[in-house]
């Protein structure tokens, strides 16, 4: 028994020995795919085509990408079962990304399954997800929707429809399927949580409180409803075990706002965001905890972050404008500010916040360098040459902006300064090729008469000097 005695076999084209030698050699090695694939190709040459299919079965179970199973398992059918021929060519196209080709072979599986309800009910799931991947939930909702007349026994079609309901903000639909998937048995965990959460979503806490088996949203309905005593019980009971949960401090949180014990309440939200870091819940309860101390600073503050963290970037930069309006001298707020204005295209805008920045952070090198290549890029080589100098002196061995400096020095004439900083370039920048660029162009400098043009100075520059005369 060996492989090399059934490849022989197979050469010399003993095809019956060679699957007989094949398929001892496979009784060992039961997971190998390669020998799979070869059983499979001589079982079709010997006309063994349901050997051939639980070859090619095996394979599938094994590596559900294989496209060679696929291939093979068309070929096998294309003729007798026009059904399993769709099926194995829309899974070939699924796995090549072919999503659209994919729908059209699966629909032609439907339409060739005759009264076999399970397999429609399989085929329309399948459908049903291809429309989710390829964003048209309307559709896939129509597939989940008929898989379901034929076939109550799959939990997940009840959870997908749902939360396509749900993204279509349709709750009351949501509510309803997963309302009749507890009347057909699906009693679950994960059914009623869902359901609860929707049911607190939809105004309807009692439901919630009625239905969940989760001793957190159990309180989350009781606060909902009302009953704040029976409710801070309930945390009191749990704190211990809810520890390590976000959702226990987000409750404390809820609670304590409703009792007016605003300071308590922040300190909940700082456990909660301990847990779990920049969640949009931090910010939204924290803007309504400040809004109800009348802190309207850092209530617009943290509306800004509520809606940066949601990616809604107009409304957050707006939101910190008006932040900036009622407090002009945090550092962080005016970075935040740069920082959103500068990646939103709004660039000359962004670089009066960076000056701000500068003025209250000096040795800040990221807004010094920021302003020193848009004064540069802008011609203004003055006001680029402050901010390079300033950044040299915030970070000493910035071998960049030494080499910049001198080259802007060179520009507007003063020879002198250029001279200098290239020297202390080559004091403190490592030995490279670079290096001996900057050794020969101090060479060639130091041996240069430097007048002064006005051509090479920037056009703000320029301007400058026209309004001085």
């Amino acid at each position: 028994m060996s492989l090399q005695a059934a490849e022989q076999f197979e050469e010399n084209g003993q095809y019956e020995e060679a699957y007989e030698e094949y398929k001892k050699v496979y009784a060992h090695n039961p997971n190998d795919l390669s020998l799979l694939a070869q059983l499979g190709h001589i079982s079709m040459m010997l006309k063994k085509t349901d050997e051939a299919e639980g070859y090619y079965h095996k394979m599938l179970t094994l590596d559900a990408t294989n496209p060679t199973a696929y291939e093979q398992l068309m070929d096998i059918y294309i003729d007798t079962d026009k059904y399993k021929y769709y099926v194995y060519r829309g899974n070939l196209h699924s796995i090549e990304q072919k999503y659209e080709h994919a729908l059209h072979d699966f629909k032609k599986a439907v339409a060739n399954a005759g009264d076999d309800h399970e397999a429609i009910s399989s085929v329309r799931f399948i459908l049903g997800t291809l429309y989710e991947q390829l964003g048209n939930p309307t559709k896939a909702i129509d597939e989940y929707l008929k898989v379901l007349d034929y076939d109550h026994s799959h939990e997940e079609v009840y959870t997908r429809l749902a939360n396509l309901y749900v993204m279509d903000d349709v709750i009351g639909s949501a509510i309803e399927t997963l309302e009749r998937a507890r009347k057909e048995g699906f009693d679950t965990e994960n059914i009623c949580e869902n359901l609860a959460q929707l049911y607190l979503k939809n105004n309807a806490p009692e439901k919630a409180k009625e239905v969940t088996k989760n001793e957190l949203t159990k309180i989350k309905a009781m606060l909902a409803m009302g009953e704040t005593i029976d409710a801070a019980k309930e945390l009191e009971r749990v704190k211990d075990t809810y520890k390590d949960n976000s959702q226990l401090y987000a409750l404390q949180a809820e609670y304590y706002y409703t009792e007016k014990e605003y300071d308590k309440a922040l300190e909940a939200v700082k456990k909660f965001a301990e847990l779990s870091p920049n969640h949009p819940l931090i910010f939204q309860m924290s803007a309504l905890i400040y809004e109800a101390k009348n802190d309207e600073y850092n209530s617009t503050l943290n509306w800004g972050r509520y809606n940066l963290v949601r990616g809604n970037k107009d409304i957050a930069i707006n939101e910190f404008l008006n932040a900036y309006q009622l407090k002009d001298d945090d550092a962080n707020l005016i970075a935040t500010l740069a920082n959103l204005l500068e990646t939103s295209g709004e660039k000359h805008q962004a670089m009066e916040f960076y000056e701000k920045l500068v003025k209250l952070e000096p040795n800040n090198r990221s807004a010094l360098e920021k302003l020193a290549k848009y004064w540069e890029d802008l011609g203004n080589y003055t006001s680029a040459i402050d901010n390079l100098e300033m950044l040299l002196e915030a970070d000493k061995r910035n071998f960049n902006a030494m080499k910049r400096l001198a080259a802007l020095y060179e520009k507007v004439k003063d020879k002198p300064n250029a001279v200098a900083m290239y020297k202390k370039y080559l004091q403190t920048a490592p030995q490279n090729e670079e290096y001996k660029q900057i050794e020969r162009k101090l060479a060639k400098l130091e041996n240069t008469e430097m007048q002064p043009d006005i051509e090479e100075e920037g056009l703000l520059d320029k301007i400058m000097k026209l309004f001085n005369k």
